[in-house]
Parts: structure tokens; sequence; C-alpha cells
């Protein structure tokens, strides 16, 4: 089994959770461990009457602060614990001291880029950033520092003076696209309290002003270097709107999915070529933002090939994220932009972040893995970090743990907050070891053990040969799954059973699943496959399981479900075609996409109450959904409404026809049945089943 470590450090609390509590202890700082410096926790010992305390992370035994000191009780805690949050939770946030800063917290900064050129123009990608940019500015962080700029590019790139004084924001045109400037750097990135109306006439007026652009180029790379280049001395958020292929200018792309396509007798050794980056320019760059605080999150709203591959190097270094819209459609896709882009710049999140996790003896820190820029072993580098990152730790055993005894990890994420305090978030954990196998498959946690299993495959897919990644996927299952048998199963146990643990019985499932799934699929789109990979890097776990295993539910019998049931949702259905009839209406969602499948003999009542159509053939292919006065259609748009609400998702509607390629995409989702992409679940029952017999003496 794996031995890793998923940490959120700013993962939104559960709603029975109080809130994380904030601990200033002065110029003096958080008390620390002299050693490893590890932050004062539940788990620290205090010994000597409370002169003296045993650090839970290296063992060795540290003065307690005179100003910190305090008896213990006869039960050998101090009496005051319950009432610091240090010493009785198991998250807290400290103040940071002068001495964590190298230079003044920065302001809060949001710089947006549009994609002005031709194709934008006319998909009308341009007109849905503009629109959404122009109603996430009221949410902002209402800090009197936050500051904004604003930049547009086709072949050359435009900024914006917002300065108050001018009657209008003045355009600035950067020509050269390849030894980029910034014009005017004072004045292109101002505070929002003093652009604010400029800088919504200024949006309201962009698609206008660009409408009859023939420019078809786009110099995606100098834009954000020359952007990057405004935003250099503070740092900041960088949020870039993205329609075609780079193909002038800096760091600019070739479409060589198509030179893939056209040699098929390569085809297996070019898609590893496509999925990595075609050259170093982006990582160079990249890394320059990061070190410089800037993050980027990439809003790719297309109709074609982008070469994500090669452009996901800047979020994925950054701590940013990459959104992803193909086919872009104004009509469908307008709405889950805006709710994208207003989750993106709302959510609990920080800058200039540094993070280390500290583990007890006996266990180290072996690789981190996620979003973030990596200077020196021991930290991740984050420009950015929200609520919704996550980052992998994986771990190794370096000495024996003994039975009985505590084993502790502690995870410390300096950052700045929106409103430009410096704050330390610690996070401690202490689990207690077993030299009894059975004890460890008895509390596995099979959400992250899959979670690591799957990124662990993701990172592997741009540089392995698919087969390979999808044996090793199988091989852990296999692997885990025998070591259960060998060690762990009853001695009466018969060997023509396959005997899966309890707490991993659903393992098998979720593996055949990954196996199936767009990442480690040979036929999908080269784009659609590298998003998949820079996806899963920051996902959270339990977003993880719904991305390869979605979640299925009947609509058409909404109105028949079981009224004592609390549950918005109604019971999921197994993920099999069996269970799908001709005349029944389906929702799958994945937490990213939400399809609707509409069988061909729906009965029409139900569609007019759903769709406010009678027949399957009126429903728009590009889906919007609307609630209509009945009570099916305000079920149905009530769960749609929760399932957003558990995902941090608006989720990308698509209706799926019987027939069609859009039916075909939703029975891809039916891992359970026999597919093109591998066996039925049955039938990989008995592969795993086989596999552990031959393996057995």
């Amino acid at each position: 089994m794996q031995l890793a470590l998923l940490v959120q450090p700013l993962a939104l609390p559960h709603p029975s959770e109080e809130p994380i509590h904030v601990v200033d202890f002065g110029e003096s700082g958080p008390v620390r461990c002299s050693r490893c410096k590890g932050y004062v926790n539940p788990f620290v010992k205090f010994i000597d009457q409370g002169r003296r305390f045993i650090c839970n992370l290296c063992g060795f035994t540290d003065e307690t602060p005179r100003d910190y000191h305090c008896n213990l009780g006869p039960d050998g805690r101090r009496r005051d614990a319950d009432e610091r949050p240090e010493l009785c939770r198991g998250t807290v946030e400290f103040v940071a001291s002068k001495e964590y800063m190298v230079r003044d917290p920065m302001p809060a900064v949001f710089f947006f880029l549009i994609d002005v050129s031709m194709n934008a123009i006319q998909t009308g990608a341009t007109a849905a950033a503009c629109s959404a940019i122009n109603q996430v500015i009221a949410d902002l962080p209402k800090a009197p520092q936050t500051m904004v700029g604003i930049a547009t590019f086709d072949s050359t790139i435009h900024f914006y003076n917002l300065k108050r004084e001018l009657q209008q924001p003045l355009m600035l045109i950067v020509p050269d696209v390849q030894d980029v400037y910034t014009p005017l750097q004072s004045d292109v990135i101002v505070q929002l309290a003093e652009c604010r109306q400029h800088l919504e006439i200024l949006l309201e007026s962009i698609p206008t002003m660009f409408q009859s652009n023939r420019t078809a180029d786009s110099s995606f790379g100098a834009a954000v270097k020359a952007a990057f280049l405004a935003m250099k001395s503070t740092g900041g958020k960088l949020l870039v709107f993205q329609s075609v292929l780079p193909s002038i200018g800096i760091g600019s792309l070739s479409a060589r999915e198509a030179e893939g396509r056209s040699n098929m007798s390569a085809a297996e050794k070019e898609a590893n070529k496509l999925l990595q980056p075609v050259d170093k320019t982006l990582k160079t760059m990249a890394i320059e933002f990061a070190e410089y605080q800037v993050s980027v999150d990439l809003f790719i709203t297309t109709q074609s090939y982008v070469d994500i591959a090669s452009l996901s190097v800047i979020p994925k270094t950054t701590g940013g994220q990459i959104y992803y819209y193909h086919p872009f459609s104004a009509v469908s896709d307008t709405a889950k932009l805006y709710n994208d882009l207003r989750w993106n710049v709302t959510r609990p999140q920080g800058f200039e972040a540094v993070m280390r996790v500290r583990c007890s003896q006996g266990i180290q820190v072996q690789e981190y893995s996620g979003n973030f820029c990596k200077r020196i072993p021991t930290d991740v580098d984050l420009p950015a970090i929200d609520c919704d990152k996550t980052i992998m730790v994986t771990l190794k055993h370096d000495d024996k743990l003994h039975e009985g005894s505590e084993c502790a990890f502690q995870c410390a994420l300096l950052y700045t907050t929106v409103y430009g305090q410096r704050r330390i978030r610690v996070s401690t954990l202490s689990l207690s070891c077993t030299n009894m196998l059975s004890n460890l498959f008895r509390s596995a946690d099979l959400d992250t053990q899959f979670a690591c299993l799957l990124k662990q495959a993701a990172n592997e897919i741009p540089s392995a040969p698919l087969a390979q990644v999808r044996d090793q996927a199988t091989n852990v299952c296999i692997n885990i799954l025998y070591s259960y048998r060998k060690y762990c199963a009853t001695v009466t146990s018969s060997s023509g059973q396959l005997i899966l643990p309890e707490a991993l019985k659903l393992l098998p499932l979720y593996t055949l699943a990954l196996l199936k799934s767009t990442g480690l699929r040979s036929d999908g789109r080269i784009d659609d496959r590298s998003f998949w990979i820079s996806n899963v890097s920051p996902l959270p776990t339990p977003s993880v399981i719904p991305l390869v295993f979605p979640r299925m539910i009947a609509i058409h019998d909404l109105d028949d479900k079981d009224e004592s049931d609390d549950s918005i949702i109604p019971s999921h259905i197994p993920l099999s075609s069996e269970h799908i009839t001709d005349e029944g209406i389906y929702l799958l969602e994945n937490g990213e996409d939400c399809l609707i499948y509409v069988g061909n003999s729906a009965q029409p009542n139900i569609l007019q109450q759903l769709f406010g159509v009678s027949s399957l053939e009126e429903i728009s292919n590009q889906f919007v959904l609307q609630e209509f006065e009945n009570p099916l259609s305000k079920k149905l748009n009530a769960v749609v409404n929760e399932i957003r609400r558990q995902r941090c998702s608006y989720l990308r509607f698509k209706l799926c026809k019987k027939g069609d390629a859009s039916g075909m995409m939703f029975f891809s989702y039916m891992v359970e049945d026999k597919l093109s992409s591998g066996l039925s679940y049955v039938e990989y029952l008995v592969h795993i089943h086989r596999q552990i017999q031959s393996k057995m003496p």
C-alpha cells in the first residue's frame, strides 16, 4: 500500500466544524522546536512541571519560553491546554512575526488578459470573458490595497491606462512580440477603488472595439510575459482568457497534433511526445513568474487544438489552474465561465506561500507532487494557494516504528491573505503505529489510496507507454489484495474465492474505472488527455473518485422519490447500460461535466416538464438547464444546485442522445460494461483473482 499524505492546507472546514482559530504570539512568534523547527501542537509533551517540552516530531527536549509557562494538571496536561487552540486543535493559524517576512506582504493583484483575435471575437469568447470579468469585479477583495490591470492581445498586445484623471481608458500598443516590454509601468495596474468605473466602461466596449478584427494570430506567450513584467514588482494573479493556438512571438506553438495523426505507424510513440511540452520556453518563463510570486490561471475557450500539454506548464509551475471549454459555446458555456471565474477569485486563498511537511522519526518525505515550483528539496513554493489545491506527499520508512508509539505529521504553510496579512497555517496529525497488517487494512483510507494511485498514473502518462501505465495501476491493485490474502485472510478461506478487505472492497472497481478514463484511453483527443492530466495534479481527494467513477441518477422519476429520505440527491445507479432504459432520462456528473441522456422513447409529458418541449428532436444540443413551473423541473434544479454546491463547480451541461457521438460519449462512462477500452467489471475481478492465485505458493 502507498505510504503518502494528501495535503489540502486551506481546505474549507466541514459545516459541523468550528472556524480555524487565529493565534497571535506577538513579536516573539509561535513556539517552535529549536532542533527540527516543528510548531507547538496538541501532541507535544510538557514535562518538569511545564518548564520543558518534548517535540513529538524529533523527540528533542526544549525549554518552555518563560511567558508561555503553565503548570501541569494531575493528568500530565497543561492546565490551560483547552483554552489554547494550538494545544487542543489539529489545525490553527499563527500570525507571522517580522522574522517570517522578506518584504512587506503583497497586495491582492488581479490582472486580466483577454484574447481578442478573430476566432475569439467570432465565437463570442471575448464577449463572454469581458462579461464574466465585469460581473466579478464587485466580488474582488474589498481591501483598500486590492489592485487590478487589464490587457488584450492578438498579434500585438494592448495595455490600458486606467488612471482616474483620464476621461477614458487609454490604449497602449506593444507591437514587438519577440522582445516584449510594458509601457507606463505604474499606470497599467491601479487600485480597484480608483479605476472601477473606467474598468467597467472598458470591459463593455472591448467586444465592440475589436468586432471587425481580422487578425487570426495569437501572441499568447508574449502577452503573458508582458503582463508579468507589469506585475513583477508586486506579484499576484494573472487570469488569461485564450481561444486559439499561440502562433506568433515568444513561445509560439504549431499544430503538432495533426502531424501525429498523419503518421499512424508512429502513433503510440507520437502520442507520448504530444503529451509533453514542445520545448522549455514556457517552463523557463513560468519559473521566473513563480520567483516573483505571479500565479497564472488559464481559461481556454476554444474550438480546436491549442496544445494544452505545452500551455499547462505555466499554471502547473505557478500554483495556478486550467479551465477548459471545448468546443466553446457562447450559449451554454458563458454561465459556467462566469461561475468558474467567480469561484476562482472569491474562494479562500493566499499568495506568496511556502509549504513544508515534517514527519516524526522513522518516516521522511520522499517527494512532493502538485502545482508548485520547488527551489530547495524540503520546501514547496506556491505563488498562489487556494482551498481546492492539494499536494501529494509521498513518504518512506527510514527507521523502525514501534508498536503502540505515535507517528506525527505536520504541514506548515506560510502565506499572505488577500487582505495583506502574513499567516502560518499549521495542521498536525498523529497516528498510532501497529505491527499487525490486519489493523492497517481495517483502517485503510480507500479514497486517499486511490487518489494517490490516480495522481501517480497521471504523472507517468506523458513519459511511459500507455499499456505500461495501465499494467502498473492493475499491479498496484493486485499487490494490495495479494498481501491481504496472504497475511490477513483466515485459514478456512477457500482458495477459489476472491477475498477483499472491507475498507478496500471498491478498489478493483475504481482501478478499472481509471483504466477506462480519458487519460488512459488511446482513442481520445490529445488536448482532452492533456487537460485530464493537468486537472488531476492539484485535485482534492473528494473530487478524484467522481472524475473517473461518475455519479449517475435517474431524473425521469424524481417525483416518485421517497419523501422520508432527507437527501436531495436520489441514490445513484450502477454505471452499467443494463440499468438504462429507452424510456428513461439520466443525469451523469463527474464534478466537471454533467451529461443528460434522454432515451429514444422518453415520455412526451416528462420531456415537457423537464425541458419545455414534447419531443427529443426539439431539445437543442447547446443545452441550458431551465426551471419550469412544475414539481419535476423544480426537483431537477434542486438536485443540480446541490451537486454544484458539493463539487464547488458549476458543471458544464451536455445533452446526449442514443445513436450519435454524444450517446457514445455517455456510454463510455459505463465502466462496469465491457467496452473497447477494457474488460467488464466481472471479467476484471476474474483477471485480478487469477493473478492473485498465480502468486500464491
